[in-house]
């Protein structure tokens, strides 16, 4: 993952968060709606993505729903988007979200075994078939019969959509968050990259 961020060179954001004088009524208004961090500090992927605002408009919801109204249990929601974060090198995603991994059960040695993938010992087989999903579906974009039926024999069908569309969602904010460079928010880490 670190080769993939240092081979980019980005010495800072390519596209800066909007400042807070230059929000209009409309940026105002979106804004209010997104998480916010202690100090009600907007964060960086907000005041970024909203320089689009009709973008922004319709993923809020979106992103929301699969972050925090979805059918996976929070631990396994957390685990398949630190191992999509892990593959495709988003240090503002994995730095966000180690601490909600955390909140929601995650262990250090979890975390400590997202980075070295499905075949690592210690993983129940549940989560082994998550992060291997969450692994094909990054390679190759689907994932294979024997991963889909062994999550089958857990999930029904609309917990196994979500899985694909929180993979599919969080590897399209790693694209957004790796090509404009959005930094990490004051007090995240990403020592674990």
């Amino acid at each position: 993952m670190s080769q993939r961020n240092e081979a980019a060179g980005q010495p800072g954001p390519r596209l800066m968060p909007l400042p807070e004088e230059q929000w209009d009524a409309r940026t105002r208004e979106l804004l209010a709606f997104a998480p916010h961090d202690p100090g009600n500090r907007v964060p960086n992927i907000f005041t970024t993505l909203v320089r689009h605002p009709d973008l922004y408009e319709r993923f809020l919801p979106f992103g929301g729903q699969l972050l925090l109204k979805g059918r996976l249990p929070e631990e396994l929601r957390e685990l398949l988007i630190l191992r999509t974060a892990w593959n495709t090198g988003a240090r503002y995603e994995w730095g966000r979200h180690v601490p909600l991994a955390r909140a929601a059960g995650v262990t250090d040695a979890d975390i400590d075994r997202v980075t070295e993938g499905p075949d690592t010992p210690g993983w129940t087989d549940l989560q082994r078939h998550l992060i291997r999903a969450a692994d094909e579906l990054n390679r190759e974009a689907t994932m294979s019969d024997a991963t889909w039926e062994a999550l089958a024999e857990h999930f029904g069908d609309a917990e196994l959509i979500e899985i694909a569309m929180l993979v599919g969602q969080y590897h399209m904010l790693a694209f957004f968050l790796n090509a404009t460079g959005v930094e990490l928010d004051p007090g995240f880490d990403t020592r674990r990259l």
